[in-house]
């Protein structure tokens, strides 16, 4: 195809074209970066330098010469509580609550970022009542995992449930595990207070919520031994083994105290030892080290020890192995045993917790609900160093 010379014309044009463009785009630029006041540009040098607190009073400059900056409203007012400012956080939210000029998705974020302020600050009444304000809007499923949060502070159990299944309504996410865990929670107080119908009825109604919700069954083995109903608690007990049997460490001694009660203590045992063949556990063994060693004697109990330690070797059972040892052995070797348990102790009291799944928090008693991520169940019924052989 031949070339039109008259297309050689055009080339200039378009050239001239988008160097025009350019010059007005940098115009343009630089007319806005005249408009900022230089606190902005201080207070982005003071950042730049690594000097926050500079940086957040030139930002506030800004914010006083110029009140159109609202994202720099929001950033500073979330800095603040991050900080832990929550004063200064919460009046510049709800000073900007008190503006106008907000459209309505700016309002919605105010209120927002507002009843944040409140809940770390621990004003949990006008945290509820913000989010509250939220549960119709773009924020709701946010707003209504804070109103969890908060009934869960307060111990508000009933509206906990109402809010979370309104929430796993709208999430399409299933929340069985937790509004099991306030059930129990209910039936748990029921209990303390000498209503023992009532937690029964509580715990009946978790497991209808979730079948594998354990602590259901513990508890209502609770309930039935504290009514001397030591078969029913047994039944209750026996069935977390076809829910999750690492949690039969949890009701192993209270299982054995109820087998003893009916005078069936061998039986108790023997099973417990099947438990701990199966499904095994420190606090397993523990339990029916303890048990073996008053049936039968320290012979019996090292014999019990030796064998769950060839099967499965931790520091924790080296040391209830030597505790075992000390009780059998001949009197000069009990100082030279005495030095050596002594050593594995101080390492395996650190081996000794239970840690969180979700944040790895270590606590030296079991949760139901984890102290530092407030998760439910995250707890595994197994010692750290049992946590951490355990794939």
């Amino acid at each position: 195809m031949d070339l039109e010379y008259w297309w050689l014309l055009g080339f200039p044009v378009f050239f001239g074209l988008g160097w025009l463009a350019a010059r007005i785009d940098i115009k343009h630029l630089l007319t806005e970066s005249r408009q900022l006041p230089s606190s902005y540009f201080k207070g982005l040098n003071f950042l730049l330098n690594e000097q926050p607190d500079k940086a957040i009073e030139a930002f506030i400059e800004v914010v006083k010469v110029n009140r159109e900056t609202i994202e720099l409203h929001f950033a500073l007012g979330s800095l603040f509580r991050r900080r832990g400012e929550t004063e200064r956080a919460i009046r510049m939210h709800r000073n900007l609550l008190e503006r106008g000029d907000l459209v309505e998705a700016q309002r919605l974020q105010a209120l927002y970022e507002l009843g944040q302020d409140y809940l770390k600050a621990g004003l949990l009444d006008r945290a509820e009542e913000a989010f509250s304000k939220l549960r119709d809007g773009s924020f709701r499923q946010e707003a209504l995992k804070f109103l969890i949060d908060i009934y869960q502070q307060e111990k508000d159990w009933e509206r906990a449930i109402a809010v979370t299944r309104e929430l796993e309504k709208g999430g399409g996410e299933s929340r069985q595990k937790e509004i099991a865990n306030y059930l129990c929670e209910i039936a748990s107080h029921h209990a303390t207070h000498s209503r023992p119908e009532d937690a029964r009825r509580y715990l009946t109604e978790a497991l209808t919520e979730s079948r594998k919700c354990v602590r259901a069954n513990l508890l209502l083995g609770e309930i039935n031994a504290a009514a001397d109903d030591h078969a029913g608690a047994i039944d209750s007990w026996k069935r977390i083994e076809q829910q999750q049997p690492a949690y039969l460490a949890l009701c192993a001694g209270k299982m054995l105290e109820s087998f003893r009660t009916l005078g069936r203590a061998e039986e108790g045992l023997t099973l417990l030892k099947g438990y701990l063949a199966a499904y095994p556990s420190l606090d397993l063994l523990d339990v029916a080290f303890q048990s073996t060693l008053e049936s039968s004697g320290a012979e019996a109990a090292y014999g019990l020890v030796k064998e769950e330690l060839r099967r499965n070797p931790t520091l924790l059972g080296l040391d209830k192995l030597l505790e075992a040892q000390l009780m059998v052995a001949p009197a000069e070797r009990r100082p030279d045993l005495e030095l050596v348990k002594n050593l594995v102790h101080n390492h395996t009291r650190r081996l000794a917790r239970y840690r969180c799944e979700n944040c790895g928090f270590k606590a030296r008693q079991f949760y139901w609900q984890c102290p530092g991520c407030a998760g439910w169940e995250t707890y595994p019924p197994r010692r750290t160093e049992e946590f951490d052989l355990t794939p």
